[in-house]
């Protein structure tokens, strides 16, 4: 019997337009709890296909090695920046939480009876460099390791990782495309910026109904990709960016740029950038007579931040992938104990190490000292899936990214005070969301 190719081949569409969710192209399916008024060509036509819907799998050999008898220590990894890195600041704090989190461990007995050690790395945000700090954690032996916060480097650490076959634990790094690798060695303990996109064009556009914004951000990876999220946000909101200016980081001076945006005249000024440079783009965006609304990547979520910006950091909101003022007993507790013992506030960047730290533990725990065995329940969803840390709910989606509550954070009376970010729909808190 002879077959139409042509009517074939219509048929096989027309099944899989009908019936997508049986052969797995679930239309309720959206990566990064993505809402259907921000979902790509959401108001074209439905996608026929949606990518991040099942976690990619290791099927490579390792789970049989047995565990070793003649060590004295278990090693664990860090790669931060700690010198040499504007974010040295944020590197410090993310050591402090992971070294906590390590400390009580070991005053629990650590792992059978022997101690938990942590291997320090300093990140210098180079291209190659964090590479070679990921061999050496190999060659120090470590089961699996925690960092980092540069972009650049969590990507080129990630290739490292994947060939050294060492779990990762980026606790952070606001980079989406950094679990958009698919690389099974690695899971994010923190939001990214697909997140605080959504929450800040919500907010701007919706509830403050803001229609004419100006953006002003750092000419790096950072300032990049965090502004392409919220760009791509605003563009199906009805409200692209009117001007975009740039500056590189280090810089003191913008008056250039912020000349250039005082002249359109904006309903509202977003800034992308590390916390100290946000602090004096606002301060001149003041100093210039500008009186707009202020709105600001969540690296502005600071004491640094608030010690540059002083009185002109009144009323700025930004983003924050937690609420440290949440009424938790297990987040007050962190707080006490990381002061007593850091004589410091724990920022964003301690709790999510801390909380990412534990993790890594609860695995050893959990399947012993196996460094595929330690990935695979770090990657199973259902081993860790809700877990409630310090920074609240952590979870995960089929690409292994945290997709934990975003909170709003603004400025009043000198001090960032938090609330829940903007609804952003029906189907945006139903579930996991994954896939587009």
């Amino acid at each position: 019997m002879r077959v139409n190719c042509g009517l074939f081949i219509s048929i096989l569409v027309l099944i899989v337009f009908q019936f997508g969710d049986t052969y797995g192209q679930n239309k309720e399916l959206k990566y990064g709890k993505t809402p259907d008024k921000l979902f790509p060509y959401q108001n074209f036509q439905e996608a026929y296909k949606y990518h991040f819907v099942e976690p990619v799998q290791f099927y490579g050999a390792g789970r049989e090695k047995a565990e070793p008898t003649d060590i004295e220590e278990v090693r664990i990894g860090f790669l931060g920046p700690l010198e040499g890195s504007p974010l040295v600041p944020l590197g410090e704090q993310m050591l402090n939480g992971a070294t906590l989190a390590m400390e009580e461990a070991n005053a629990r007995g650590g792992y059978k009876d022997l101690p938990y050690t942590l291997m320090t790395h300093n990140d210098v945000g180079l291209w190659g460099a964090a590479a070679n700090e990921v061999v050496k954690m190999d060659e120090e032996g470590v089961w699996a390791w925690l960092g980092s916060i540069d972009d650049i480097v969590s990507h080129v650490a990630l290739r490292a990782t994947l060939k050294m076959e060492i779990m990762m634990v980026n606790t952070g790094d606001p980079d989406p495309t950094f679990t958009e690798t698919n690389i099974p060695w690695a899971i994010r303990v923190i939001s990214d910026d697909r997140q605080s996109g959504y929450a800040l064009a919500t907010h701007i556009f919706e509830e403050k109904n803001h229609e004419r914004v100006a953006v002003i951000r750092a000419n790096s990876r950072y300032g990049r990709v965090g502004i392409m999220e919220y760009s791509g946000a605003a563009v199906r909101l009805g409200h692209p960016m009117m001007i975009e200016e740039r500056f590189n980081e280090g810089e003191t001076d913008f008056s250039m740029q912020l000349e250039n945006i005082k002249r359109v005249t904006p309903d509202a000024i977003l800034i992308w950038a590390n916390a100290k440079e946000s602090a004096l783009v606002l301060k001149q965006i003041r100093e210039m007579g500008m009186q707009q609304p202020v709105y600001a990547s969540d690296r502005a979520v600071s004491n640094e931040f608030l010690s540059i910006a002083g009185e002109f950091a009144e009323g700025i909101v930004s983003t924050s992938p937690y609420n440290p003022n949440a009424d938790s007993k297990k987040l007050k507790t962190f707080q006490l104990a990381y002061k007593k013992r850091f004589n410091l506030e724990a920022d964003v960047y301690a709790a999510h190490a801390y909380d990412g730290m534990n993790l890594i533990l609860a695995a050893i725990e959990k399947v012993g000292l196996n460094r595929v065995l330690i990935r695979d329940v770090l990657t199973d969803l259902h081993s860790f899936q809700n877990y409630s840390g310090v920074t609240g709910e952590i979870v995960f989606d089929e690409s292994w990214n945290d997709i934990g509550e975003i909170w709003m954070a603004e400025v009043k009376n000198g001090k960032f005070v938090f609330s829940p970010s903007p609804e952003l729909g029906e189907r945006a808190h139903s579930g996991k969301m994954v896939g587009y």
